[in-house]
This record gives structure tokens, sequence and C-alpha cells, in this order.
């Protein structure tokens, strides 16, 4: 179970206002693009459930790492995200492979795939992978030390949609409340304003809207 603080920015200006105020900690910036996979009945996203891979690096043609999720089952409140998550590294180059051929991925030796298949009957010949699309993510991963023990490791995200740009902090922790608490006096002490987040990425890419 993947646990997150999930908390919406406003706007570009929240954004470059938190970013500057967090820069003595940044600690590396990804550049991500997510491809989601589904039958073509969408019986993935009926049963809430994500298949993605994500690419990392600038160069399209030559990303530097992949990884395979599967989220499931996903709830918010408060700006508290849990999810079910299982992740695995992908060879860039089959990555690659099966976004220009979503149907090589049903055939890719992996424990997520094969799940896909035995819970959900996606990804054979009677249900093959399509291609749903998907947004492009630049994050920025920033350290956050406590003086009271409670070590947290930031993420400042810019995604980009056809359709807008949505800009939210994400720390994943296994303390929510403690957190939680710790995020907002951090946005406070920088005078950057912020909600709670309502829904989460993948939620706005299949609405086709920014979404709270």
């Amino acid at each position: 179970m993947e646990v997150e603080i999930k908390l919406r920015l406003p706007d570009a200006a929240a954004h470059r206002r938190l970013s500057s105020f967090l820069a003595p900690r940044l600690l590396r910036t990804h550049a991500q693009r997510n491809l989601f996979f589904d039958a073509a009945a969408r019986t993935l996203a009926a049963a809430t459930a994500a298949l993605r891979i994500r690419l990392y690096g600038l160069d399209d043609a030559a990303p530097s790492r992949a990884v395979l999720a599967l989220k499931r089952r996903p709830s918010i409140e408060a700006g508290v995200s849990r999810v079910e998550e299982i992740e695995e590294p992908l060879d860039p180059a089959l990555a690659l492979a099966c976004a220009a051929d979503p149907v090589r991925l049903g055939g890719v030796d992996s424990s997520i795939i094969r799940m896909v298949a035995s819970e959900y009957g996606v990804g054979g010949a009677a249900a093959p992978f399509v291609c749903l699309g998907g947004f492009r993510n630049t994050r920025g991963v920033y350290e956050l030390e406590q003086g009271d023990g409670l070590g947290l490791v930031l993420e400042l995200d810019e995604t980009h949609f056809d359709f807008g740009t949505n800009y939210e902090l994400e720390c994943e922790t296994a303390e929510p409340d403690r957190a939680k608490e710790v995020l907002e006096r951090l946005l406070t002490m920088a005078g950057v304003p912020y909600e709670y987040s309502r829904s989460n990425k993948f939620g706005c890419f299949m609405a086709g809207k920014l979404l709270p």
C-alpha cells in the first residue's frame, strides 16, 4: 500500500515560489513520460486499476530507464492518498517497443502482466492492450530533515496534460498525520497557497480535464 500526502498548488507562480524555497534541499530532477495501457473496453479503468509505463529522461527515443506499475483501488481523503501499487523495472528498449505496439505488452515476462491477465482478463488475444496515451511530468525531489527524526522526501510535480498543467507537492510516508503537519507548516512558512488534492493524476487524465 502506497500512502502519500498530496497537496495541490494553485498555479505556476506558487510552484516557482516553492521551488525557490526548497532549492537548497534539491536532490535531483526527473523528466518523466507516463503512458497508460488497458483493453479497448477500458476494463482496468472500470475496476479502478491503472497500468502504467513510466519513461525517464529528456530524450523520448533513448530513455535512461523505464518502470512498469500497476496501481489499483485508490482512495484519497483530506490530502492523504492510499493506493495498492506494484512496480517492476522494465528494459527501456522494450518499453519503447510496447509504446509503439501495445499488443506486445501482453507477451512481456512480468508478474504484473500475468496478474493483469489472470485477475482482469486483459492482455491476451481476447482483450489485447491498447495505449490510452498519457502525460509528461517534471519532478523535483527534495530531502527534508526534521529535528524529531522524521526525515521526508518531497516530490514537487509540474504535470503537463494536453488540456492543462497541474502543480502538486507529494510525500510518501508511513506516518501521514505527522508528515501532513510538516508539509502544511513548510508551505505556510514559504508563503505558498495550497489545498488538499481530491483526485490523482490518472483521474485527471481519464477525465480529460484538471480536477481539484
